[in-house]
């Protein structure tokens, strides 16, 4: 691969080179950007920081919307900043709007091969083939070395959640920046350690079936049921017994029914016809 500048200024006639063709080789994260734009300045250094960094894994081509006017509309850039990451020449994340580093770590490191990534998987081949030991070791390892990788602690906080190690997961998540702690792969592993703790070890599904049925009333055992079965896979079911808290003890728990709810849809992702059907039924009840 021939050496490749960190920064370099993009023009209509040096994008096809620059951007589409470098992306073969690593990712470029191309910057819509004008010197008007208080938050595109304020945003340079940090760019500057991260390419430097990772130390040739990315790169940045920098597009002056101002000199590059024709180039900014047939790319339909509306607002500044305007961020886009290509790979193998396609687009691959767009933001908009001036960023925190922990979430631009995160926007890189989705497409940046790193070490820990080979780590990760043996350390999930491991925990499937029942070594939950050796695999915690391995990220427990990684991660000393690695802080300030967001998807290795997240790797490291489910494998945790998994063999029962819930103070541990509880920690590591809660380690992690505030903007990470809101991005989706991390609120689904918080959702699955909530339910673990509300569920208990060893849940005995038939058992806690028979004493909500004895006592339809007892909210603290309808919600363990019903974490009991999502976490064994058993989503509609759970996903009734949720509901049922909702319409009858919305003050259990500060809403937990409701709550519970929500984290489950984020769970099954926003384009799950059974999530949309919930939804749905969820609105019914509340409004």
């Amino acid at each position: 691969m021939n050496e490749l500048q960190p920064v370099t200024e993009v023009t209509q006639e040096s994008f096809p080179a620059a951007v589409l063709q470098v992306s073969q080789q690593v990712p470029v994260l191309v910057d819509y950007w004008a010197d008007w734009c208080g938050p595109c300045q304020m945003q340079m250094p940090l760019l500057h920081k991260l390419v430097e960094e990772y130390g040739g894994k990315f790169v940045i081509a920098k597009v002056n919307t101002d000199e590059q006017r024709q180039l900014a509309v047939a790319h339909n850039i509306r607002s500044l900043p305007t961020m886009r990451l290509y790979k193998h020449g396609e687009i691959v994340e767009e933001i908009a709007g001036a960023q925190t580093e922990s979430t631009l770590r995160i926007l890189l490191d989705r497409h940046i091969e790193r070490e820990s990534d080979r780590v990760r998987e043996e350390a999930r081949r491991l925990f499937d083939r029942a070594n939950p030991g050796p695999a915690l070791s391995l990220l427990a390892e990684s991660h000393a070395r690695e802080p300030d990788n967001h998807r290795l602690t997240l790797d490291y906080a489910g494998l945790c959640v998994r063999a029962g190690e819930l103070d541990r997961a509880e920690a590591l998540l809660d380690a992690l920046p505030h903007d990470v702690r809101n991005e989706t792969d991390a609120l689904g592993v918080r959702a699955i350690l909530d339910f673990s703790r509300a569920a208990g070890s060893n849940p005995d599904l038939g058992a806690l079936q028979a004493a909500v049925e004895r006592d339809p009333s007892d909210s603290a055992g309808r919600y363990r049921l019903g974490a009991a079965l999502l976490l064994a896979g058993e989503t509609q079911p759970a996903l009734d017994q949720f509901l049922y808290l909702l319409q009858h003890d919305r003050g259990f728990n500060e809403d937990a029914g409701r709550k519970a709810l929500l984290a489950t849809f984020d769970l099954l992702g926003k384009d799950n016809e059974l999530a949309a059907s919930y939804r749905r039924r969820m609105a019914a009840a509340l409004y």
